[in-house]
């Protein structure tokens, strides 16, 4: 746990205990299977919001469908439980998961990019 000290005038410091799992952090997914032609972006993107979560999802030249997000661990948590199932007429054969640096232009929301 990570901890914080907030200051509070005349009486002192109060430390504050914060779960390292609430700061941001970005994943870098890519997902390979019958995965482009059926959803898979939109379904992504719904997935994404519903979480709370900031980046954007592609198709990729290789058939692959790359997500980049932006959360807590909890939330890129069940983002991958949910690419992991994908929409319907989806076939996922596997997920590849990398860390990502954090970064502040995909932050503003979660969006589908249509460039390679």
């Amino acid at each position: 746990m990570a901890l914080a000290s907030v200051g509070l005038a005349k009486e002192g410091f109060v430390t504050i205990a914060r779960s390292v799992g609430s700061e941001k952090q970005a994943r870098r997914y890519f997902v390979s299977g019958l995965v482009q032609g059926v959803g898979y972006r939109y379904f992504t993107q719904d997935a994404a919001e519903r979480l709370h979560l900031t980046g954007y999802v592609r198709n990729l030249r290789d058939g692959r469908v790359e997500a980049y997000a932006i959360g807590t661990a909890e939330q890129l948590s069940r983002l991958r439980n949910a690419l992991e199932k994908g929409p319907r007429g989806a076939m996922v054969r596997g997920i590849t998961e990398e860390l990502a640096g954090v970064d502040p232009r995909f932050d503003l929301d979660f969006s589908i990019t249509y460039d390679y």
